[in-house]
């Protein structure tokens, strides 16, 4: 268990990790030859310019000027100088609603902090329960809850404060989802045109015996929405098509990269490769003649498969994307029911173009509900197994037990420096070694349940791994850590001991949560900053591959916000924050260092670095929302049973209001901000559409729109939808290739009404 002297030894660590990393940043992005990695965003703007192309050789690759080494960490004042909406015109809304959460967890936690270690903290220390107790504690444990006495009057306070942390928590929550709400409507309002606001994603497209589904789409859609439909791209299963092309496009890369070899270095022999295996078993060949024929072998196979999709109906899916000659159009599409049959004509709002993830399109809409459940099924099962090395870091924080489990290691372990290295410090970094493979897992599942977009398989991944984090690292830390710790105390207790020890010692797990906060909220946000892997790959692809410029531009990654990974980790420390509050405040100093010192790196990520793939108008907010209230909930459970143990007599009915009167704010808030979220109005669709057509009266809507939604893999080539039918302005009859009466018997009788003809 971590005493005082291990938590100093893992901050001066931590600080010292942090710091050298903040100074190897500081340096690399002052060279050169790291521009293009360390503020790629303004070179995809096209505002930069490159400063190895001109001046001497040294200065193309190593900055002579001393008086910006002086100045080495002036981009923390230049990451915190843009103001918000300049940021959101230069990044969007999603990069700075995320900077957002950071804030709130600032505004939270800061005036918490302030007066949990002004009243809490003295209260607990000037007490002495801990050493009459039977748990095993440290002196850091002395500034807790747990040391103070049973039904003490002392607890008034921890009551009082309990209240006014959650009315503060829940002021903030409240301003800032109207703020948010707010600030969406005005960039959706002011925004630019896009496809996606004059578009809707059709699921579940009935079968019809006589017409196929793209006339099926176009027929039901002229019949229901005469005024409105424009024009739709049926969407085809095109996977197998998107796996040729990309390896197409590997080989190429892997001929252009012996083609530099080779033009390098004329007077050497021809590069050879082997045909097996990542090139590493088969036969050796010539590489150039090698991967020369294969790429026209592949580009065979595609013209192939191209011309099997554009001819085989079975390719095509039931599902297309609909749209409309105006934004009030796709918003009453969206937003309404389309069919009786509540299971067919499923609408929903088209994600953006890039934001589209192609490849679960092609999935039927019946499977979906199938893989769900399977995913649902897999998710619990690595939840529940993952218990196993939660279980076996908590142990690590007791020395006792690694000198049992291996007594040879026992000289070293006594030793003092590795004593606090091992509480102190390991831990933490195993825990977060252990969650380092789990965002892909959980990313693999999401993208096999089918979500269509890629801001909703970040949303759905989001909601895993926060719960995955709720589950195991949060209550397994707590549970099976206590447990762990106290094992040898349990087994000399009475029955009736139990609870009272276990509450006890959960406010003492404060310790390894500090321990883990320094490790993953310092030392790991002040890797983020560094771009180590983004760094080497760039110089390898840079010493390889890139021979023009465009092979440098490619060669540039930005990356982007890791949405899916970064919102539930900050959801975490939020918890941590209420939860400890009031039993372990000494913990909250650490979480708010955390938040500032993200606020800043993120803040200058944002601006200089990341690309985001796609723009939601953070549509997350209402889960940030949801999430900061469920800590909330959890955090005063905890406190009622808490107390409960501590004998505190009349807490629980004083108590119990809290969650009931927090569940109701979250739906008050549901009920008044998150329509913003998840709707148009029809009367902001109504303004842009109105101002549109009086400040661009001769747009040709149908050329802007009618290739949005090609997949990728078939821009310019043969299946671009043709021209929706002529307006038939003089008669109300829909052209139709239907002769059966019963072939759309199962669906809305809107498209067999007076407006169609057989």
């Amino acid at each position: 268990m971590a005493n005082l002297q291990d938590i100093l030894t893992a901050a001066a660590i931590n600080l010292l990790t942090a710091f050298g990393f903040l100074v190897a940043f500081a340096l690399l992005r002052l060279q050169p030859f790291n521009d293009r990695v360390y503020f790629p965003k303004w070179y995809l703007k096209g505002i930069r310019g490159s400063p190895t192309s001109s001046g001497t050789v040294v200065k193309k690759f190593v900055n002579l000027d001393a008086m910006t080494y002086i100045k080495f960490l002036n981009w923390m004042p230049a990451a915190l100088r843009m103001p918000e909406p300049e940021l959101i015109d230069h990044a969007g809304l999603d990069s700075a609603a995320y900077i957002r959460i950071y804030t709130l967890g600032l505004k939270i936690f800061f005036p918490i902090t302030v007066v949990s270690l002004a009243v809490l903290v003295p209260l607990h220390y000037t007490n002495n329960e801990l050493e009459k107790s039977k748990v095993e504690f440290s002196n850091i444990d002395k500034l807790s809850i747990s040391n103070v006495p049973n039904a003490s009057l002392k607890f008034i306070a921890h009551l009082i404060l309990s209240y006014v942390f959650t009315f503060w928590t829940c002021f903030v929550l409240y301003h800032e989802y109207k703020t948010m709400a707010t600030k969406r409507l005005r960039f959706l309002a002011s925004q630019t045109r896009r496809p996606d606001q004059f578009s809707v994603l059709v699921r579940n497209v009935p079968p019809d015996p006589d017409e196929s589904v793209s006339e099926h789409v176009e027929h039901f859609f002229c019949v229901n929405h005469p005024d409105h439909y424009l024009t739709h791209q049926v969407v085809y299963n095109a996977n197998k098509l998107a796996k040729l092309v990309s390896k197409k496009k590997s080989m190429t890369n892997r001929l252009v990269y012996y083609q530099n070899k080779y033009e390098r270095h004329p007077q050497k022999l021809r590069p050879t490769t082997k045909t097996g295996f990542l090139g590493l078993l088969g036969d050796k060949v010539d590489a150039i003649n090698y991967y020369t024929t294969e790429i026209e072998k592949t580009s065979e196979e595609e013209k192939k498969e191209r011309e099997r999709v554009a001819s085989d109906p079975q390719a095509i899916m039931p599902a297309a994307f609909v749209s409309f000659k105006s934004r009030w159009g796709a918003a009453v599409c969206a937003q309404t029911q389309q069919s009786s049959n509540a299971t067919i004509w499923l609408t929903e709002w088209a994600p953006e173009p890039r934001d589209v993830y192609w490849r679960n399109l092609a999935i039927p809409y019946v499977e979906l509900n199938v893989r769900k459940l399977l995913m649902g099924v897999a998710f619990f099962l690595l939840t529940f197994f993952f218990m196993i090395p939660i279980a076996f870091v908590q142990s690590l924080a007791n020395i006792e037990k690694i000198e049992k489990a291996l007594p040879f290691l026992k000289p070293v372990i006594e030793m003092n420096k590795v004593k606090s290295v091992i509480q102190g410090f390991l831990p933490g970094i195993a825990l977060k070694i252990f969650l380092a493979v789990l965002p892909m897992i959980i990313m693999f599942m999401s993208k096999i349940e089918g979500y269509t977009s890629l801001s909703s398989l970040d949303r759905r991944s989001a909601a895993k791994y926060h719960l995955f984090i709720l589950i195991n690292v949060f209550l397994g830390s707590i549970v099976a850590g206590t447990a762990m710790e106290q094992l040898e105390k349990f087994t000399n207790l009475a029955q009736k001991e139990y609870l009272e020890t276990i509450g006890r010692a959960m406010p003492l797990k404060g310790t390894f949560f500090i321990t883990y906060t320094m490790v993953d909220g310092w030392s790991g946000i002040a890797a983020e900053i560094i771009r180590l892997v983004p760094l080497v790959l760039f110089h390898l692809k840079n010493a390889f591959l890139v021979k023009t410029a465009q092979d440098r531009e490619e060669a540039m990654d930005p990356g982007s916000l890791n949405f899916a990974t970064n919102e539930p980790r900050i959801q975490f420390y939020l918890l941590l924050g209420l939860v400890y509050s009031v039993v372990t405040p000494i913990l909250l100093p650490f979480i708010l260092i955390f938040f500032a010192f993200a606020y800043v790196v993120f803040r200058h990520q944002i601006i200089n670095v990341y690309n985001q793939k796609y723009e939601s108008g953070a549509a997350f907010w209402p889960y940030v929302h949801m999430r900061v209230i469920i800590g909330l909930i959890i955090s005063q459970v905890l406190v009622i049973g808490l107390f409960n143990t501590l004998h505190v007599k009349y807490s629980a009915y004083i108590l119990v209001p809290q969650p009931v009167l927090t569940f109701w704010f979250h739906r008050v808030c549901k009920g008044r901000f998150e329509p913003a979220f998840v709707t148009f109005p029809l009367q902001d669709a109504m303004v842009k559409d109105t101002v549109e057509k009086a400040t661009e009266p001769t747009l040709n809507l149908m050329a802007y729109l009618k290739d949005a939604y090609v997949h990728p893999n078939f821009k310019g080539g043969e299946l671009h939808k043709a021209e929706a039918i002529d307006e038939e302005e003089s008669s109300p009859l829909v052209p139709t290739k239907r002769t059966s009466q019963m072939g759309s018997k199962h669906e809305s009788e809107g498209s067999e009404g007076p407006f169609s003809k057989s």
